[in-house]
């Protein structure tokens, strides 16, 4: 009832709207110009920023904090338990979903209170891609997206050129978790990254995020260990020492255990890109990039 007050009271009216096909391949009627807008997940909050639009953004989810000036932003619950009232509180006029990472029921729910809803699809680096010229053109920041998609081509086509060189790809772990050991399977973002910086994801055939014992990893013998900064809230020092214990390990012998900027490769928004750049160069050495 609560909500259905708010709904009748405090949504904008649309002066003009249009038809737009989203990455789930629904057709959404949108604004022709949102003014308000909540991004659902804390990537497409991050990638509205980049696109220079921050000031459309009236709500975004928790641990959505990048750039700083996110944080300050009005929170609507996390992406996956969001608060319908909050957020019809807010008075949006188009919501930023993630196909795979909002609840389905939820984004009817929102729907079926008026608010549009536009879904985007970010996992590889060409669906960033794509993610940010569909948003370019959703938000009226087409020249800053081109700008942002040309300066990821360019990073993907050198490292392509690169790994092509380099021949060889070494099996590599990336651990994401230091207790328990974590690691990206199939379908996941890092898993198409250490693919196009061209490694074999030895977590390639698992889950998702699929755990591992000390005994499965020392099988699997990577020749590569990539650790995310942020795994357990250990320190560089502490991660790297966790892998020491196992000399026989093939990465630990030849000093192949690398501690990378999480923040490169926690989210699929643009800098992702530098990510890509930053494993290849782990990965082929030998490679000038």
């Amino acid at each position: 009832m609560i909500i259905a007050a708010l709904c009748f009271c405090l949504f904008p009216a649309v002066a003009g709207s249009r038809m737009l096909q989203d990455q789930a391949g629904r057709s959404v009627t949108v604004p022709e110009r949102p003014q308000r807008v909540i991004a659902l997940i804390p990537s497409l909050t991050e990638i509205v920023f980049a696109l220079g639009r921050g000031d459309l953004l009236v709500g975004a989810t928790q641990f959505a904090k990048e750039p700083l000036a996110a944080a300050k932003l009005p929170r609507v619950g996390s992406y996956l338990h969001l608060d319908i009232e909050r957020i019809v509180a807010l008075r949006p006029d188009l919501c930023l979903a993630a196909r795979d990472g909002n609840p389905e029921h939820m984004i009817r729910r929102i729907e079926q209170l008026g608010i549009p809803v536009f879904a985007l699809d970010p996992r590889t680096l060409q669906e960033i891609s794509d993610s940010v010229t569909l948003l370019g053109d959703l938000l009226d920041a087409r020249e800053q997206a081109a700008a942002i998609t040309v300066d990821m081509a360019a990073k993907m086509a050198a490292v392509a050129s690169g790994v092509r060189s380099a021949g060889e790809r070494p099996g590599v772990f990336f651990q994401i978790d230091a207790s328990p050991l974590v690691s990206a399977g199939p379908g996941t973002f890092i898993d198409g990254l250490i693919t196009e910086a061209g490694g074999r994801n030895l977590a390639g055939e698992r889950d998702s995020y699929p755990r591992f014992s000390w005994e499965e990893v020392l099988a699997l013998q990577p020749e590569v260990v990539i650790i995310a900064s942020m795994a357990g809230g250990y320190s560089e020092e502490q991660l790297k020492a966790q892998w020491f214990r196992w000399p026989d390990i093939p990465a630990v012998k030849n000093g192949r255990v690398h501690v990378v900027d999480a923040s490169l490769f926690d989210r699929p928004v643009p800098r992702l890109a530098d990510g890509l750049v930053e494993l290849a160069r782990l990965l082929h050495p030998g490679v000038e990039w």
